[in-house]
């Protein structure tokens, strides 16, 4: 994986990183932490513009946030309380408690998406809920522009600090990533398994 995506931002520059990060953030095995890292190194060897790589990633990382928040507004909330009722304990949430969290979500989903877009493993999906609580699309957009924007310039900055050794950045995230998505799965399990109790 390392070696594929350093090859195709090799070869492809800014268009690459753009592109990855579009494809990282509708499909989550390809990681932001080592495609952003490698563009830093890149920039920091006067091969590729940082500014540019900094653009070029944030847009991509955006695009592909859009299409997910584009899947929850179609998805919608009355679709998914119809689909809790019928299939209740598999979606770990009732009609009532969905509408709760879309409650909550209009209420403070602007922070949620903010911080949401600079947190590895939650970054990706924070924009299905966006998209199923209705939030409106200019809000949403500069929310995660601003904190897409934060992540990227962090990655891009520890490339350029760490040079040759950019593929350290994946080792100190890769954990953050790991345990967010196993307490998702825990909190998951737990749901499901304690359904008919609530």
């Amino acid at each position: 994986m390392v070696e594929w995506i350093t090859d195709v931002l090799a070869s492809a520059g800014l268009l690459a990183v753009a592109a990855l990060m579009f494809v990282e953030n509708v499909f989550p095995p390809i990681p932001s932490e080592l495609i952003m890292p490698f563009a830093g190194f890149t920039a920091a060897r006067g091969e590729m513009n940082l500014v540019g790589a900094l653009l070029a990633g944030s847009v991509g990382s955006v695009a592909g946030a859009t299409l997910w928040y584009w899947i929850g507004a179609r998805l919608g909330a009355r679709r998914l309380k119809a689909w809790s009722a019928r299939y209740g304990r598999w979606c770990a949430m009732s009609p009532d408690e969905i509408d709760r969290a879309v409650d909550w979500f209009r209420r403070h989903g602007g922070i949620a998406v903010l911080i949401g877009r600079m947190v590895p493993g939650v970054r990706t999906f924070i924009s299905i809920p966006a998209g199923i609580s209705g939030m409106p699309l200019v809000p949403f957009l500069a929310y995660t522009l601003v904190g897409t924007l934060g992540w990227t310039a962090l990655l891009l900055g520890a490339g350029v600090v760490l040079e040759s050794q950019y593929d350290r950045v994946s080792t100190w995230i890769e954990p953050v990533s790991v345990a967010v998505l196993a307490l998702f799965v825990l909190w998951y399990v737990y749901r499901v398994a304690t359904f008919n109790r609530r």
